[in-house]
């Protein structure tokens, strides 16, 4: 029976705090709004675009914002500003999990054009038999992104996990009645991401593989 491993990307995959928020700062500059500091901002990373900008500004022109975002975002990418470095193990572990006969997908609040060219950049666009992003499911904790990567992949709740470093990662998972595992390498912290149900934290990436085969072992 299909094994499917689903990971978030910001955080999870790759290490892209630090140009998300040199983004989120631009846009608030152009907005006349002073931006929260980055222990604020990376709290957000997870959630899609216009909820992440709704979350850190409850009174404000949120789809203006939106757009100022991408804008900005692009800009940087155009002129090879944007880091997203994969985590160090992320490679190693796609690996293993594919040599064990695990399917591999993406679900995160990214557009589908950010998340491709943030792949393709690392020779992984090849790997993910799903990709589901911000452009046509419901922000996380809502199940979409989860549900549509399994009817995709052909795969059930009972033995798939989602791979997240956030709470909202979490929440998806545990609202779609997968196996939710912390990535504790991420944004948020490690009783954020139990306290939104995670089976258990990895530390790092090599950790992974063993709480996977634990919660496919809960299903025998």
């Amino acid at each position: 029976m299909t094994r499917l491993a689903i990971f978030d990307c910001d955080g999870t995959l790759v290490d892209s705090g630090a140009s998300i928020h040199n983004a989120l700062r631009q846009t608030f500059d152009a907005h006349g709004l002073s931006c929260p500091p980055r222990d604020i901002t990376k709290k957000v990373i997870g959630l899609s675009l216009y909820e992440a900008i709704s979350t850190l500004v409850p009174e404000g022109d949120h789809l203006a914002m939106t757009q100022t975002y991408k804008d900005a975002f692009f800009a940087m990418r155009g002129a090879g500003e944007v880091q997203e470095p994969l985590f160090d193990g992320i490679g190693e572990l796609l690996e293993t999990l594919e040599r064990d006969g695990w399917l591999l997908g993406v679900a995160t609040g990214k557009s589908m054009r950010g998340l491709r060219h943030c792949l393709s950049s690392h020779g992984l666009a090849k790997r993910f038999v799903t990709l589901q992003t911000a452009d046509h499911n419901p922000s996380k904790p809502h199940p979409g992104m989860a549900l549509s990567a399994m009817a995709e992949a052909g795969a059930e709740p009972a033995r798939t996990i989602f791979v997240g470093d956030t709470g909202w990662d979490m929440g998806c998972a545990r609202n779609a009645g997968v196996g939710g595992i912390g990535a504790g390498w991420g944004y948020h912290e490690v009783d954020e991401l139990v306290a939104e149900g995670a089976i258990g934290v990895a530390m790092e990436p090599a950790a992974v593989a063993a709480l996977a085969n634990d919660w496919i072992g809960r299903s025998v």
